[in-house]
């Protein structure tokens, strides 16, 4: 199970007008997915990045069926949870918190997201989906309400199918999100100059 240990950045809560939630893949760290806040316009932020305990937010492949995945994986959605209801409780808006993640973090974070719809100020998915070996619609519930959400990914991904980022765009879209994809032809599995780019112009306008 994992630990509560998050690491901040940018203003105090207190002083913030809004709030980034960052979260690393797999064998990265908090203070790695942190450095990525350095490539938005987060003047006004306060962000949080959760630490997966060692390393890894849960096991084996997002695709794998969710049980091989448990206890890690609800207990990451419930890190997440506990997260988002504290960030509410200093008077933040969900319309003022922002979530993005990269792999595993971004499949973490779009499972999060989706099961918990809200009009929140944008998610941001480099290389990612839904998780589970099938998706089951009845996880996710809620309302977008044009959320802005980009995801980046290459095609071929080692770890996630082109087909996988469609079907989770789509499942946003029935929730009402504006959900913008780009696929990129054979980029390696990291975080291009483009994406950060895309998600500035799309997620931060």
């Amino acid at each position: 199970m994992h630990t509560k240990n998050i690491i901040t950045a940018g203003k105090d809560i207190s002083e913030a007008k809004k709030v980034l939630v960052l979260l690393h893949g797999r064998g990265g760290n908090a203070q790695d997915i942190l450095s990525l806040a350095d490539h938005f316009p987060l003047d006004d932020f306060s962000v949080f990045a959760p630490q997966a305990t060692n390393n890894s937010w849960y096991p084996y492949s997002f695709l794998a069926p969710p049980a091989q995945n448990e206890p890690w994986l609800s207990s990451a959605l419930e890190i997440l949870r506990n997260l988002l209801e504290e960030i509410k409780s200093k008077g933040k808006a969900s319309e003022n918190i922002y979530f993005g993640g990269f792999s595993q973090g971004a499949c973490l974070t779009a499972e999060f997201v989706t099961r918990n719809a809200s009009r929140f100020g944008g998610v941001f998915l480099f290389t990612g989906g839904l998780i589970g070996d099938k998706i089951d619609t009845e996880n996710y519930k809620g309302d977008f309400a044009g959320t802005p959400v980009f995801i980046g990914t290459g095609n071929p991904d080692a770890h996630v199918p082109v087909e996988r980022v469609n079907k989770t765009a789509e499942i946003m879209e029935k929730l009402k999100a504006e959900v913008t994809v780009k696929v990129y032809d054979n980029k390696p599995h990291s975080i291009s100059q483009d994406e950060i780019e895309i998600a500035n112009k799309l997620v931060f306008k």
